[in-house]
C-alpha cells in the first residue's frame, strides 16, 4: 500500500464519520438502545454508566469499527444470553482492542449488551477520558466491582496479561504473556463461565514500536511506546470468539495456585491457538509484512 493509497483510504473513512446519522443507521442504533433501555430502565447504574452518552460514544466509534478497522467477527454463536467473564489477548499499544470488543457486543450480539471492561486505576484518573469511559460502561478493575457486576448479570471484559500484554515491542507481537490468576478466582467465586476471545490485527496499528521500560518507570507510566506513527494504522481486525470455558464445580476459589494454573494455562493456550489460526486467515495489509519481519513468533511459524 503506497502513501497515496493510504491517503485515499483516510479520506474515504473521514467521509463516513457521519455514517451513524444516516436514517438506516439511526434506526439500527434506535433498535439496539430500545433493548438496552429495557435492561437499564434508569439509563444509569452505580458505576457511572449513562445510556444516552454511551449511545453517542458508540455512534462515534461505529465508523471506526466498520470502516477504519473493518472488523470481522467469528464465533458469535458461542455468545449466549448469560453473563460471561470475557478473557482476551491484549495488543495494539493503546486500548483500542477493548473498544472494538465492546462495540461488537453492542452491535453484533443478540440481545445487545454493554460489556463492562475492567480498567487500570491510572486510566480512571485521566481527565475527561476516565469519566467518558465510565459513562460507556468501563469500571475500575477491582475484585469486588467485578463480583458485584457479575451478580447483577453483567458481563465483564478482562485482559489477564495486564499492561505487559498491550506494551509489547515488535519482536513480541502475537506472543501472549502469562495470565494473572485473579480473573479465575473470581470465576470460581461466582460460577460465571469464561468466554475466550482472540483479537488479530491490532498489533499492526503500530507495527514498529519499542518500549524503554526504565524510562516509563521513572516518569510513573505503565508503558511508554516509541513508534514512528502517532495515529494507529487502519489494520483490518478479526475478533475470534471461542467456546465458553465452564468453571469446574469441584474447585474452590481458595484453591492453591497450582490447582488453578492447570485451567488458566488451558485458557491461555486456547486463545493463543485462536491467534495462530487467525493469523493464517487475516487480510492483506502493508503492516503485516513489518510484523512478519520483526515478530519472533511469526518468524518461527514461517520456519515450520
Amino acid at each position: 500500500i503506497t502513501q497515496q493509497k493510504l491517503t485515499r483510504m483516510f479520506k474515504q473513512i473521514l467521509s463516513k464519520i457521519n455514517d451513524a446519522s444516516s436514517p438506516e443507521n439511526k434506526a439500527f442504533f434506535d433498535q439496539i438502545f430500545q433493548k438496552l433501555e429495557v435492561r437499564y430502565p434508569n439509563r444509569e447504574d452505580p458505576w457511572g454508566l449513562n445510556l444516552r452518552r454511551a449511545r453517542k460514544s458508540l455512534e462515534r466509534v461505529w465508523p471506526l469499527y466498520k470502516h477504519y478497522f473493518q472488523v470481522r467477527c467469528f464465533g458469535l454463536e458461542n455468545i449466549s444470553d448469560q453473563p460471561f467473564i470475557v478473557v482476551a489477548n491484549h495488543s495494539g499499544q493503546i486500548a483500542i482492542d477493548g473498544m472494538l470488543i465492546c462495540s461488537m457486543f453492542s452491535t453484533e450480539v443478540e440481545p445487545p449488551r454493554i460489556l463492562r471492561p475492567m480498567v487500570e486505576r491510572f486510566f480512571t484518573g485521566i481527565p475527561f477520558i476516565g469519566s467518558w469511559a465510565a459513562e460507556g460502561g468501563a469500571v475500575l478493575g477491582d475484585r469486588q466491582n467485578c463480583i458485584n457486576l457479575l451478580e447483577r448479570k453483567e458481563s465483564v471484559l478482562v485482559f489477564p496479561e495486564g499492561v505487559r500484554g498491550i506494551a509489547k515491542d515488535s519482536s513480541d507481537f502475537y506472543e501472549m504473556k502469562s495470565f494473572g490468576r485473579g480473573f479465575f478466582r473470581i470465576a470460581l467465586a461466582t460460577g460465571v463461565p469464561i468466554l475466550p476471545i482472540a483479537v488479530v490485527g491490532a498489533e499492526e496499528f503500530y507495527p514498529l514500536v519499542w518500549h524503554p521500560l526504565k524510562l516509563a518507570k521513572k516518569i510513573g507510566l505503565p508503558a511508554f511506546p516509541i513508534t514512528p506513527n502517532l495515529v494507529p494504522l487502519p489494520s483490518p481486525v478479526d475478533i475470534h470468539v471461542g467456546k465458553p470455558f465452564i468453571i469446574p464445580s469441584e474447585l474452590s476459589a481458595d484453591a492453591p495456585d497450582s490447582e488453578l494454573d492447570i485451567h488458566i494455562n488451558a485458557i491461555h493456550a486456547s486463545i493463543q491457538k485462536m491467534l495462530d489460526e487467525g493469523l493464517t486467515q487475516r487480510r492483506e495489509f502493508i503492516a503485516n509484512k513489518v510484523s512478519e519481519k520483526f515478530s519472533t513468533r511469526l518468524n518461527k511459524k514461517d520456519d515450520v
